[in-house]
Protein backbone atom coordinates (compact mmCIF):
# COMPACT_ATOMS: atom_id res chain seq x y z
CA UNK A 1 0.00 0.00 0.00
CA UNK A 2 1.50 3.44 -0.93
CA UNK A 3 2.32 5.87 1.69
CA UNK A 4 2.63 9.28 2.04
CA UNK A 5 6.17 10.82 2.31
CA UNK A 6 5.34 13.06 5.01
CA UNK A 7 5.24 9.41 6.65
CA UNK A 8 9.04 8.89 6.47
CA UNK A 9 11.71 11.11 8.39
CA UNK A 10 14.02 11.55 5.31
CA UNK A 11 14.05 10.46 1.79
CA UNK A 12 17.13 10.61 -0.11
CA UNK A 13 18.29 10.26 -4.06
CA UNK A 14 17.54 6.85 -5.68
CA UNK A 15 21.46 6.91 -7.67
CA UNK A 16 23.09 3.64 -8.90
CA UNK A 17 26.85 3.07 -9.31
CA UNK A 18 27.94 3.15 -13.07
CA UNK A 19 29.86 0.21 -13.80
CA UNK A 20 33.39 1.35 -13.81
CA UNK A 21 32.82 2.96 -10.70
CA UNK A 22 31.51 -0.90 -8.89
CA UNK A 23 33.96 -2.85 -10.94
CA UNK A 24 37.65 -3.86 -10.73
CA UNK A 25 38.57 -3.91 -14.76
CA UNK A 26 40.35 -7.00 -14.47
CA UNK A 27 37.63 -8.95 -12.64
CA UNK A 28 34.36 -10.57 -13.58
CA UNK A 29 31.73 -11.34 -11.25
CA UNK A 30 28.47 -13.19 -11.34
CA UNK A 31 25.01 -11.67 -10.75
CA UNK A 32 24.89 -12.11 -6.76
CA UNK A 33 28.58 -10.80 -6.64
CA UNK A 34 27.22 -7.56 -8.62
CA UNK A 35 24.26 -7.65 -6.06
CA UNK A 36 26.33 -7.63 -3.66
CA UNK A 37 28.93 -5.00 -4.90
CA UNK A 38 25.19 -2.49 -5.07
CA UNK A 39 24.92 -2.94 -2.08
CA UNK A 40 28.42 -1.74 -0.62
CA UNK A 41 29.44 -5.59 0.69
CA UNK A 42 32.25 -7.28 -0.91
CA UNK A 43 31.24 -10.03 -3.52
CA UNK A 44 32.13 -12.86 -1.42
CA UNK A 45 30.27 -11.63 1.27
CA UNK A 46 28.19 -13.88 3.48
CA UNK A 47 24.33 -12.97 3.21
CA UNK A 48 21.33 -15.22 4.13
CA UNK A 49 19.27 -17.21 0.99
CA UNK A 50 16.20 -14.54 1.41
CA UNK A 51 18.96 -11.29 0.89
CA UNK A 52 20.65 -13.11 -1.38
CA UNK A 53 17.87 -13.44 -3.24
CA UNK A 54 17.18 -9.34 -3.12
CA UNK A 55 20.35 -8.53 -4.23
CA UNK A 56 19.33 -10.70 -7.48
CA UNK A 57 16.64 -8.89 -8.17
CA UNK A 58 18.10 -5.64 -7.81
CA UNK A 59 21.07 -7.10 -9.76
CA UNK A 60 19.49 -8.38 -12.89
CA UNK A 61 17.68 -4.97 -14.42
CA UNK A 62 20.98 -3.33 -13.73
CA UNK A 63 22.92 -5.42 -15.51
CA UNK A 64 20.50 -5.19 -18.38
CA UNK A 65 20.43 -1.04 -18.20
CA UNK A 66 24.29 -1.46 -18.29
CA UNK A 67 24.64 -3.78 -21.23
CA UNK A 68 26.74 -1.75 -23.47
CA UNK A 69 29.32 -1.15 -20.73
CA UNK A 70 29.71 -4.32 -19.89
CA UNK A 71 31.23 -7.81 -21.16
CA UNK A 72 29.90 -11.53 -20.12
CA UNK A 73 31.77 -14.39 -20.38
CA UNK A 74 30.00 -18.35 -20.62
CA UNK A 75 30.47 -20.00 -17.20
CA UNK A 76 33.71 -21.74 -16.10
CA UNK A 77 31.81 -25.44 -16.33
CA UNK A 78 28.58 -26.44 -17.55
CA UNK A 79 26.33 -25.97 -14.66
CA UNK A 80 27.99 -22.67 -13.25
CA UNK A 81 26.72 -18.89 -13.47
CA UNK A 82 27.81 -16.49 -16.13
CA UNK A 83 30.02 -13.71 -15.07
CA UNK A 84 30.02 -9.73 -16.29
CA UNK A 85 32.61 -6.79 -16.19
CA UNK A 86 33.61 -4.37 -17.32
CA UNK A 87 34.28 -3.66 -20.94
CA UNK A 88 37.49 -2.08 -22.61
CA UNK A 89 37.62 -0.07 -25.46
CA UNK A 90 39.26 -2.85 -27.23
CA UNK A 91 35.95 -5.07 -26.02
CA UNK A 92 33.77 -2.86 -27.65
CA UNK A 93 31.35 -4.46 -29.72
CA UNK A 94 33.16 -5.67 -32.80
CA UNK A 95 31.58 -4.23 -35.92
CA UNK A 96 29.31 -7.32 -37.63
CA UNK A 97 29.37 -7.48 -41.99
CA UNK A 98 26.08 -6.67 -41.87
CA UNK A 99 26.61 -3.18 -39.98
CA UNK A 100 29.12 -2.71 -42.72
CA UNK A 101 26.73 -3.14 -45.74
CA UNK A 102 24.00 -0.68 -44.03
CA UNK A 103 26.28 1.81 -44.17
CA UNK A 104 27.72 1.73 -47.60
Amino acid sequence: MPEPKSAFDATYPCDFYEPAELFEPDQMYTVPEIGRLLQGLEPDAEVDPDTEAVLVDWAVPWVMVHAEDMVVAEPLSEDGPGYYGLASEAEAEPETETDSAADE
